[in-house]
């Protein structure tokens, strides 16, 4: 049976290439008798494909090449220290903190140091701001959907005290709840939370973010679909 299946698949293979040859055939056959009839269209046609062909070419070249660019780009932004949130939200707490006091380094602080870890005593990073004064930072590297409460606000007024900074700022890659804005506010913390973390990322400096503090979280709106989103 089996041979047999072969031997008629293997027949219909060649039926199919002597229909296929003999039409190839007679196409030659009536181009060439009709070739002073056809000529014009077979030129516009050859000429057309090839005009298609190279247009072709080249969009795959240029979008090979924005695409590179586009990766060599990547590739040095993540060289010169920048990274995508996306990026940021796969750190560990350690490497947050790290992150944290190079974009610190960048903006002229000076004695910068990651003390975060157990007996912190609410202190992630401490160092001393380009005008002089003593800051300490806490970090924290929550899911965007989660939220600083005033709790830690509250935590953060304590770590200043004792260690006797000038400063305190709270960075974080979620957001504040209004308690906690508020908070901030009102005691002068510098609140950055994760849209002022990308814009610190990509450029702006430290000391422009006291001027909003905590701010630029949105409308109502805004947090109905940060909750819709996230679920928080």
């Amino acid at each position: 049976m089996g041979r047999k299946r072969r031997s008629a698949s293997a027949r219909r293979r060649e039926a199919r290439l002597k229909v296929f040859g003999i039409g190839v055939s007679v196409a030659v056959v009536l181009l060439v008798v009709f070739w002073h009839l056809v000529w014009v269209y077979v030129v516009v046609a050859l000429a057309v494909a090839g005009v298609g062909a190279s247009g072709w070419t080249l969009w795959r070249r240029d979008r090979t090449a924005r695409r590179e660019d586009r990766r060599w780009r990547e590739r040095d932004a993540v060289a010169a220290g920048h990274r995508t949130l996306a990026e940021v939200d796969r750190m560990t707490g350690t490497e947050f903190e790290d992150f944290v006091a190079g974009l610190c380094r960048r903006d002229g602080c000076t004695q910068v140091e990651r003390v975060g870890g157990a007996g912190d005593n609410g202190a992630d990073i401490k160092g001393v701001l380009p005008d002089g004064r003593n800051m300490i930072v806490q970090c924290k590297r929550y899911a965007p959907g989660n939220a600083i409460s005033a709790r830690e606000i509250r935590d953060m007024m304590g770590a200043l005290q004792h260690h006797r900074a000038q400063v305190a700022v709270f960075v974080t890659t979620s957001r504040f709840t209004r308690p906690a804005q508020n908070l901030c506010t009102e005691h002068g913390i510098w609140a950055l939370h994760r849209d002022m973390l990308g814009l610190w990322n990509n450029g702006a400096s430290l000391r422009s973010f006291p001027q909003v503090n905590g701010a630029g979280q949105g409308d109502r709106q805004h947090l109905a679909r940060w909750k819709h989103t996230y679920g928080k």
